[in-house]
């Protein structure tokens, strides 16, 4: 399925009168509750939660959703969607709460496992309200809340590291053993901390060349933004087998351990089975 460019246009114009509302929420203040696994919840991902499922299902009736809010839906009706949404409302709450802006709405199409089409939208960055998209077969694209027009993005080359350091980006909250692990084996780099899907966005547009993610993510996390980086050109791997990320594969909702890349080269490789290695005995 691949979506036409005016509903394309509709689904952008929906997630960001979404992301308005997540922004009201922001500037005014909410309460913070907790998910059984102690998660933070708060106004904001419900009611973007809600206004992104009735876009969804008045752009695109009869096609399931699945979002971090939903609730449970048991993988014996889940294992039978060959096509449907994947939605994560407010990705990184965390950063929602702790007020730095880097939270984004996340849809993401999967067909037969695969994210197809994905869209990134990040309400409160320093230089406004941001959207990314992404479709297998069109490319990748950055809309910028201060113009109409948007642009073409790509992942970038690797550069030679004795030139240039290569440029990577991690969570602010997890996995910074591994993390530090992983960049141990790898030549001549530089490292930021970033919340929610952006990491992805930034590989996406060449800004950052990789993202390992050797901690917890659901896959609602991960979808839209991996969409976008495989249109630009990119690849999301698990880390174990560097075979493409999935979705639904399994009863688990979670990831397994995965590194996204705009190119692959033996020497993060080699780093990465180290980084795992370690990380490994760490846990044992």
């Amino acid at each position: 399925m691949t979506l036409d460019r005016d509903t394309i246009e509709r689904l952008i114009a929906g997630v960001e009168a979404a992301g308005q509302e997540v922004i009201a929420i922001y500037r005014r203040g909410f309460a913070v509750e907790h998910k059984a696994d102690q998660s933070p919840l708060t106004e904001a991902d419900m009611t973007a939660h809600h206004t992104l499922l009735a876009l969804l299902e008045r752009e695109a009736p009869g096609i399931p959703v699945l979002s971090e809010e939903s609730g449970e839906i048991p993988w014996a009706i889940r294992r039978a969607w060959s096509r449907y949404w994947l939605v994560d409302p407010l990705d990184g709450t965390r950063e929602f709460i702790a007020g730095n802006g880097e939270f984004t709405l996340n849809v993401a199409l999967i067909e037969e496992g695969v994210p197809v089409f994905g869209m990134v939208h990040a309400p409160a960055l320093p230089e406004g309200a941001v959207t990314w998209w992404g479709q297998a077969g069109q490319g990748a694209f950055r809309r910028e809340a201060s113009g109409p027009e948007e642009r073409p993005i790509r992942v970038r080359e690797l550069p030679d590291p004795v030139r240039e350091p290569w440029r990577l980006v991690g969570s602010r909250r997890e996995g910074k053993g591994a993390f530090a692990a992983f960049c141990q084996g790898l030549p001549a780099h530089a490292t930021q901390s970033i919340g929610s899907s952006l990491k992805f966005c930034l590989i996406a547009e060449g800004k950052a060349d990789l993202y390992p993610r050797l901690a917890p993510t659901h896959e609602w996390d991960t979808a839209a933004a991996q969409a976008i980086v495989t249109a630009a050109g990119g690849q999301v791997l698990e880390a174990k087998t560097l075979a493409p990320l999935r979705c639904n594969q399994h009863d688990s909702l979670l990831n397994p351990d995965f590194i996204a890349c705009g190119h692959r080269d033996p020497r993060w490789e080699r780093a990465l089975i180290v980084a795992l290695s370690s990380d490994s005995e760490r846990r044992e």
